[in-house]
């Protein structure tokens, strides 16, 4: 597989001293984004600041990817079923998946069609050689990725990763070298540096 060229990048950091904040969203209908979790408020933020960058995004497929989704909602959902032996179909509703990128379709209005893609064994490389692969092949000129992951509750405790705080970010993939771009081979061993760029952005 060659190598892809990411650039645009538009990250999403919460604060150390408040991991759990999230989004204000201003752009955003208020009762469309007042139940929305930090995972999903970060994925419209980022997305939105990458179609403001870059207009002709809008037309561009997104492909999401999150190595936890709606960890927080999915927590409650299950403390719900041992404590009450019941769902509540709100909950449930936006616990899903593809929730994240989902609403921020419907918040931004994008028509283009969006993909999601888990991370296979916890290698970002996994999930960037995925939504890579539309563009390397000639499916796609250009794709949209969008990566989000949100604080893990307390209640995980030593399960909880070493850094854990609302992250996301939203980039551009294209075959072809742009100014700016960011190249990473994605052919064998090579794959590592996609997990090293990616390590460099959760650590910056």
């Amino acid at each position: 597989m060659p190598e892809i060229f990411i650039s645009n990048l538009h990250t999403w950091k919460a604060s150390p001293e408040n991991p759990k904040e999230k989004p204000k969203l201003e752009f955003a209908d208020p009762l469309f984004k007042r139940r929305l979790s930090q995972v999903t408020r970060a994925t419209i933020q980022v997305l939105h600041d990458l179609l403001e960058d870059v207009p002709e995004a809008s037309g561009y497929k997104q492909i999401f990817t999150s190595f936890r989704g709606e960890i927080e909602r999915e927590f409650t959902i299950n403390r719900g079923i041992i404590e009450d032996c019941e769902i509540l179909p709100a909950g449930f509703s936006l616990s899903v998946f593809n929730t994240p990128i989902a609403a921020a379709t419907l918040c931004l209005g994008l028509k283009a069609g969006y993909s999601v893609i888990y991370p296979s064994k916890g290698k970002f490389s996994d999930a960037l050689k995925g939504a890579a692969s539309p563009v390397l092949c000639g499916a796609e000129n250009v794709v949209v990725l969008v990566y989000a992951d949100e604080y893990v509750p307390d209640e995980y405790g030593s399960l909880k990763p070493e850094r854990n705080c609302g992250f996301a970010f939203a980039c551009v993939l294209t075959a072809t070298e742009t100014p700016g771009a960011v190249s990473i081979d994605l052919d064998g061993a090579s794959v590592d540096s996609a997990d090293r760029w990616f390590q460099s952005l959760t650590n910056g």
